[in-house]
């Protein structure tokens, strides 16, 4: 992988606020020619510096209006277990995110979904039959102050 240059840097933080940007519109605000910059880009996407495009969608109106991180304690912490939950979770439509975090727990698990309800079939049809899950932690989130924020570059 190049080193980032200003240039490229520039480039990065323009997509992650305007991801539809034409590369006209974006070879006139970095200053470069259409040519050199769609260059530019094919190398961005090449090193997996650009991973994807995609909306943001809101999940208010789409019924998604309840966002909750849980914390998931396993019984045993091996390879085996680790392994083993990862790919359970991967297939998990409902978990948005997952992390597995240094601490008090093993992962923390990222969802939305309709309501208080609709969580409590999640929590005990989904997270609690993921293989080696020993103990859960719910956080319902009340406000959400900041969310997607893009890279500091």
């Amino acid at each position: 992988m190049q080193a980032l240059d200003k240039t490229d840097r520039t480039i990065l933080a323009v997509l992650q606020r305007e991801g539809r940007i034409t590369n006209l519109e974006l070879s006139e605000r970095i200053g470069l020619s259409p040519t050199a910059t769609s260059e530019r880009m094919r190398r961005l996407l090449k090193d997996r510096l650009v991973t994807g495009f995609g909306a943001r969608l809101d999940p208010q109106l789409l019924g998604f209006g309840l966002l909750v991180f849980v914390e998931v304690l396993l019984d045993k912490t091996t390879p085996d277990v680790f392994d083993r939950f990862a790919a359970a979770v991967i297939r998990a439509p409902e978990v948005l995110e997952c992390h597995m975090v240094a601490g008090g727990f093993d992962y923390l698990v990222k969802t939305r979904v309709r309501d208080m309800a609709a969580y409590r079939s999640f929590l005990g049809d989904v997270l609690l039959g993921l293989p080696g899950v020993r103990e859960t932690r719910t956080y319902a989130v009340m406000e959400e102050v900041k969310s997607d924020g893009p890279l500091p570059l």
